[in-house]
C-alpha cells in the first residue's frame, strides 16, 4: 500500500476520532444541564407546596361517624370506666381524681382525643404548607405543617405542635399532584390532657402519631378515616391505638361551634 493511501486512512481515522470526542462531550454536556435543570427541561426550583403535591384532598366540612365506642364517645363514662385503655398504675391514680363537675373540660378536647370526640371538623388551607383543622366540638384549631425545619415556638399546648407529610404507594413520584396516599401527621410539645371525657389521662410526654385515609363509598359518599396512635410512657402501658371515621358533608350549614370549659 503506498504512502499516500497509508496517509489517507490515517487521516481519516483521526477524523473519526475527533467527531466521536466532541460527540462525547457534547453528550457530557447535554447531560448535566439536563441534571442541572431537573426532569422536564425546565429549571431546577423548590419543591411544589404541600399544597400543590396534595396525595388526597381532606378539605371540606366532615362529620364524625360514631360506629364504635358509643358509650365513650358520645356521652361521658362515669367515673372509673377506664375498659380497653392500657392504663398504668400512675394513670388510674390521675384518672380517679375526677368528678362530674369536671365534664366538658378543655383537657378532653387536646390532639390526642379530639378526634375521637362526635364532633364536625372544617379543614382548609391556611397557606400553601400548612393545613388547619377547626372543629365545633369544644372549638379548637389544630394547624399540621409540612415545613420540615420548622420548630415549636411558645409553650406546650392542648394541640402541641404537628408535623406533617404525605405518604404514598411505592413507585409513586416524590412532589407528584394526585398520586394516591395518605396523610401522616406526628404531634408533640402537648400540654397534658384526657384521652376520654371521663379523665383517663395523657401527659405532656405523650407522642400523638395520625394516618389520614380517605376513600369513596360504594354509594359515592367521601369518607376519611383517622388512626390514632398514643404512645405515652408516663400513662400507658403499651401504645393506645384508635379508628374515628368522618363523612364529609356538602357545606357548613349544620356547623354550630361550642367552646369547652377552661383553658385552651
Amino acid at each position: 500500500m503506498s504512502k499516500t493511501m497509508l496517509r489517507g486512512r490515517a487521516h481519516l481515522f483521526a477524523g473519526k476520532m475527533i467527531l466521536a470526542v466532541t460527540l462525547a462531550v457534547a453528550l457530557a454536556g447535554a447531560a448535566h444541564s439536563a441534571f442541572a435543570q431537573g426532569r422536564g427541561g425546565a429549571p431546577a426550583g423548590p419543591p411544589p407546596s404541600a399544597w400543590a403535591s396534595a396525595a388526597v384532598d381532606l378539605t371540606g366540612y366532615w362529620v364524625s361517624v360514631v360506629n364504635e365506642d358509643w358509650r365513650w364517645r358520645m356521652v361521658t363514662p362515669p367515673k372509673g370506666d377506664y375498659a380497653s385503655v392500657p392504663m398504668t398504675d400512675e394513670a388510674r391514680k390521675v384518672a380517679d381524681t375526677w368528678d362530674v363537675s369536671k365534664d366538658g373540660q378543655c383537657e378532653a378536647y387536646g390532639a390526642a382525643g379530639l378526634m375521637r370526640m362526635p364532633t364536625r371538623v372544617h379543614i382548609t388551607w391556611e397557606n400553601d404548607n400548612t393545613l388547619k383543622v377547626e372543629t365545633d366540638a369544644g372549638q379548637q384549631t389544630r394547624r399540621f405543617t409540612f415545613d420540615r425545619n420548622a420548630q415549636p415556638t411558645g409553650g406546650r399546648s392542648l394541640q402541641g405542635f404537628s408535623k406533617a407529610e404525605w405518604e404514598r404507594p411505592a413507585g409513586a413520584g416524590r412532589g407528584q399532584a394526585a398520586a394516591g396516599g395518605n396523610l401522616k401527621v406526628v404531634t408533640t410539645n402537648l400540654r397534658a390532657g384526657w384521652l376520654r371525657k371521663n379523665g383517663v389521662p395523657y401527659s405532656e410526654n405523650a407522642t400523638v402519631t395520625e394516618y389520614y385515609d380517605r376513600f369513596t363509598a360504594p354509594n359515592g359518599d367521601n369518607w376519611f378515616t383517622v388512626t390514632t396512635i398514643v404512645d405515652d410512657p408516663q400513662y400507658l402501658n403499651q401504645p393506645f391505638v384508635t379508628s374515628s371515621h368522618f363523612k364529609k358533608e356538602p357545606d357548613g350549614s349544620k356547623w354550630a361551634p361550642s367552646p369547652c370549659k377552661g383553658t385552651t
